[in-house]
């Protein structure tokens, strides 16, 4: 009777950990484009984000190039210096703080959904 108690609660917590690191997990994510001031097109790699936060499909007007599943990065006071176009990484929706910092204003095409992210270790 105890190892079935015992048992029915690890499943119950092993369950528990699943649905939690389901919906609050880390999403992936690519940097396609690093343009001037901070204009950054990211495409999402893994995860399973609300389709009207980002851009089913977009095309860079300067390059001609189509992507899908990208959005604009609306976080770029708190974005690591050290990834590079083409890195992976993986990140959150971050709405918590609105980000005040100084953004040069040059124009380089983005997507026009853009999402507020922090990036974390995998």
């Amino acid at each position: 009777m105890l190892l079935s108690c015992i048992s029915a609660l690890t499943i119950s917590a092993d369950q528990c950990g699943k649905k939690k690191s389901q919906s609050g997990g880390a999403f992936k994510a690519k940097l396609e484009t690093k343009g001037i001031c901070m204009n950054y097109t990211l495409r999402l790699l893994e995860g399973e984000i609300d389709t009207s936060m980002i851009n089913a499909s977009w095309t860079d007007e300067s390059t001609g190039k189509s992507y899908n599943n990208v959005f604009g990065l609306g976080s770029p006071c708190s974005f690591p210096k050290n990834i590079e176009q083409g890195d992976d990484f993986y990140f959150l929706i971050d709405t918590s703080q609105k980000q005040q910092c100084a953004v040069c204003l040059a124009y380089y095409p983005s997507p026009p959904r853009k999402l507020s992210i922090k990036v974390v270790d995998k």
